[in-house]
């Protein structure tokens, strides 16, 4: 008997997980076809799963001393029906935890689900503020990051360096509204002041052609004329325009945000803590670096992992009470344990400032205190949300 079809693939019906064989589903749309801004940079098309592989490899390194062994199920679906289908199937395969890699509308269709009440699933995509502040669900834990905490990051080093006066630049899409919005929340909550903010009309440019430099050179010094600021931040999350503006703006000024001095949970220059050795592993598999969709899945995978370890269980209730409870913490490669908020799920983290060589700095900064942990100077604290997991 055949269970989900996904990209064409017919996976066996499974036997359902025990306590010593543990069946973790990644859900998530094919990847659209997207044309690197530089040659430099690989084309990825499985960026999070090779994520969750590498989890699931350390996962049964740990197994093998504690007899428990795990196993790893990708669907790849191709709209929003195969989607609920496949995880009503999964479901009745009896396939209890997910990773999943949807948009914010997509990911809560899936968690509101009947099925899915008796399920723990993890975001390893939607970095949407709303999920962790008032679109709360029980069953829904986050590894990425929200828009408000790499906002957060990157303010508090802006801060530290009394680079107060900023100028942002927001692209054309919606998430790049949001993210505008949540490092304008960012500078009213550590001292700062947006003295100009401008939206990034042009289309992206054809920059091989032989006036390509000549064209971006031109518009972005005229885009740029403006007051006087301390640093030039970017809003462009679709990898469009933010690029073009290091060393064309009027101004001789630093740039960050989206691009230049970015926020991020993971970098392939993060060599800290253990990275190196940690990225060596991921670059010989793969043939690639490491993303920060291929962290999340991997801190998903690993949570389920540790979590299994220490309950001696499969099932998601056990499991996800033990990851919100204060014994759980795992070891990522940052210095400190991460640790789930009990309040909304989000896994909470330190960040890191990189460019594209060089981790600059890595957040919380020192001085920023917190009554309970200084990782939740990161995003929505508690009394800041409506959600009381």
């Amino acid at each position: 008997m055949l269970g989900v079809m996904a990209s064409g693939v017919l996976f066996p019906r499974l036997v359902h997980a025990s306590g010593n064989n543990i069946v973790i589903a990644l859900i998530g749309f094919e990847e659209k076809s997207h044309v690197p801004l530089s040659l430099l940079e690989p084309v990825i098309d499985d960026s999070g799963l090779a994520g969750a592989e590498q989890g699931t490899r350390d996962n049964n390194t740990t197994g093998r001393f504690t007899g428990q062994s795990f196993r790893l199920l990708p669907q790849r679906l191709k709209d929003r029906a195969s989607l609920i289908e496949a995880f009503k199937d999964l479901h009745a395969q009896g396939v209890r935890l997910f990773v999943v890699d949807l948009p914010a509308d997509d990911l809560l269709e899936l968690a509101d689900l009947a099925e899915a009440q008796e399920s723990l699933l993890f975001n390893i995509g939607a970095r949407d503020d709303g999920l962790r502040v008032d679109l709360c669900r029980p069953n829904l834990l986050h590894t990425i990051p929200s828009r408000a905490m790499l906002a957060d990051a990157l303010a508090q080093y802006l801060a530290w360096k009394r680079w107060n006066k900023w100028f942002l630049v927001v692209g054309r899409h919606p998430q790049d509204k949001a993210f505008s919005k949540a490092l304008e929340r960012a500078a009213r909550r550590f001292g700062s002041k947006i003295v100009e903010r401008k939206e990034w009309t042009f289309k992206p440019g054809a920059r091989r052609t032989d006036s390509g430099h000549t064209n971006e050179q031109q518009e972005v010094n005229a885009f740029t004329q403006v007051g006087d600021y301390d640093i030039l931040l970017v809003a462009d999350e679709m990898d469009e325009f933010g690029e073009y503006l290091g060393y064309r703006s009027y101004r001789p000024r630093p740039v960050g945000g989206t691009q230049g001095l970015a926020p991020s949970a993971w970098s392939r220059v993060h060599e800290q803590w253990g990275a190196t050795q940690f990225q060596r592993r991921f670059h010989k598999k793969n043939r690639r670096w490491m993303t920060e969709r291929d962290y999340a899945a991997w801190l998903a995978v690993r949570s389920i992992g540790e979590a299994a370890t220490r309950t001696s269980s499969s099932d998601p209730d056990k499991i996800h009470r033990h990851l919100l409870s204060e014994e759980f913490k795992l070891a990522a490669f940052k210095g400190v344990p991460v640790s789930y908020r009990e309040w909304n799920g989000q896994l909470r983290q330190p960040l890191l400032l990189a460019s594209s060589r060089m981790v600059v700095s890595v957040s919380p900064q020192k001085g920023f205190l917190h009554q309970f942990s200084t990782l939740d100077t990161l995003g929505y604290d508690r009394p800041e949300t409506a959600c009381n997991k």
